[in-house]
């Protein structure tokens, strides 16, 4: 299995949008697909959460998903949320333990989407780098908005995921307005590996599959 994660330069970029995307085109592609969030936070009432958003994504149940504990009904930070309401925040070890010990059979990707940022709080005790770094993760895939500002807040979370593969997926980009293409023409001349469309994301995954099938032939 690979073990993608999916985080964003901040809040509301879209990382479910794009995780439950990249799910429904790897399914269609014939990949078999599960996804995890270790730990959401959200407003009281939420019709569709990230864990449901997901689960429909995948065929999955949102208990799968995001187990019951591990959600909270404030929008904050997940630890800091379980502070808000009285209930033991997540520590980094139980949501590695439970995100990486949950996974069906048979699985070729597993996506585990973050709460907020790169730097955002998971749990008590460590961020999404953190978590990252528990999972073994073998790809991270960064959503950030195509918008102004990008440039610098994807120079910032990359450094802060400084020896993980990561790819940066520029949200809502639309190819015709020129700061979106200015925007994502910087940063490929910066070195990093930018897709703009659900499609090219997939086929980027889809060959992660293949090198590693490759490298586990070449060690056996």
């Amino acid at each position: 299995m690979r073990l993608v994660v999916v985080t964003g330069t901040g809040t509301e970029v879209g990382k479910t949008w794009v995780t439950a995307g990249l799910a429904r085109r790897l399914r269609t592609a014939g990949v078999a697909v599960a996804a995890r969030k270790p730990a959401e936070s959200y407003e009281p009432g939420t019709v569709d959460t990230d864990s449901q958003v997901l689960a429909a994504a995948t065929g999955e149940q949102a208990d799968d998903v995001c187990p019951p504990e591990w959600r909270y009904p404030v929008p904050m930070a997940p630890p800091m949320a379980a502070d808000a309401l009285g209930r033991p925040a997540p520590v980094l070890a139980g949501l590695a333990a439970s995100t990486g010990g949950r996974w069906p059979a048979g699985v070729d990707v597993g996506l585990v989407e973050g709460a907020g940022g790169v730097r955002s709080p998971q749990a008590a005790d460590g961020d999404t780098v953190d978590l990252i770094a528990a999972l073994s993760a073998d790809l991270v895939v960064l959503v950030a908005d195509a918008g102004l500002g990008t440039i610098s807040l994807v120079r910032l979370s990359t450094a802060a995921l400084a020896g993980w593969p990561t790819i940066v997926f520029l949200n809502r980009h639309e190819p015709a307005d020129p700061l979106h293409a200015g925007n994502r023409d910087w940063l490929r001349a910066d070195g990093f590996e930018i897709v703009t469309t659900l499609d090219d994301l997939r086929d980027r995954v889809l060959r992660s599959i293949s090198a590693g099938r490759q490298a586990r032939w070449r060690r056996k």
